[in-house]
């Protein structure tokens, strides 16, 4: 699964990785994104410009969004049989922005956390799924999940899943494409060898700590 993650990158680098993209005009660093927090994507609704979304799926048929604190993954083997996603896997799809992830290894009792990135440290689109739910007062929530997928020989030591970061020329097919199986094409596993992992601090398990200490090696 994929449970917290990063987003520390200055707009100039996430510009030169979503050139089409518009930025808002500032974006602090987040070194603890936890679910339920608004997080930046770019939609296929909205696909020219930068969002900001609830990390947590909250179907539009929902009754209580309390249901999207159990909705932040989708399994991409079943995005087809489950009825919180099937729907938005064919029309509300969208690229969740990150450059860093976290996972726990469990030992014993203990989870000791990691952090994985890509080797460049460049940012990254992990692929996602979006909807949007009405209050009775008829204001909205816009809300996502990311999708996992089984992990890489990188991740397999510390978990046996893993989101779905998709390569550069992935992007716009995963926003525009209507073939159902050539999206299930894009979701697969990011090459291990171009990833890195470190031990990194517990503070980060507390996920009100957003701080820069989150991700400093140990």
């Amino acid at each position: 699964m994929c449970g917290r993650f990063t987003l520390t990158s200055e707009i100039g680098e996430l510009q030169k990785v979503f050139p089409w993209a518009e930025f808002p005009a500032q974006m602090s660093p987040r070194f603890n994104i936890a679910p339920s927090q608004p997080v930046a994507v770019i939609s296929n609704q909205n696909p020219n410009q930068v969002d900001f979304f609830i990390w947590g799926l909250i179907p539009s048929w929902a009754k209580d969004p309390q249901i999207g604190n159990r909705l932040i993954n989708a399994r991409a083997e079943t995005l087809t049989q489950k009825p919180a996603f099937r729907s938005a896997y064919r029309y509300r799809r969208c690229l969740i922005l990150a450059d860093g992830f976290y996972e726990w290894r469990k030992e014993g009792k203990q989870k000791t956390p990691f952090l994985i990135r890509l080797k460049t440290k460049s940012p990254f689109a992990m692929a996602g799924l979006w909807d949007h739910w009405q209050r009775g007062d008829g204001s909205e929530i816009f809300s996502c999940t990311i999708i996992t997928t089984e992990a890489n020989s990188l991740l397999q030591s510390v978990h046996s899943r893993m989101p779905v970061i998709l390569p550069v020329p992935a992007f716009l097919p995963w926003l525009q494409a209507t073939d159902l199986s050539q999206l299930h094409s894009l979701l697969r596993a990011y090459p291990a060898e171009e990833m890195e992992m470190y031990r990194v601090s517990t503070v980060v398990n507390n996920p009100t700590q957003d701080r820069i200490e989150c991700i400093q090696p140990l």
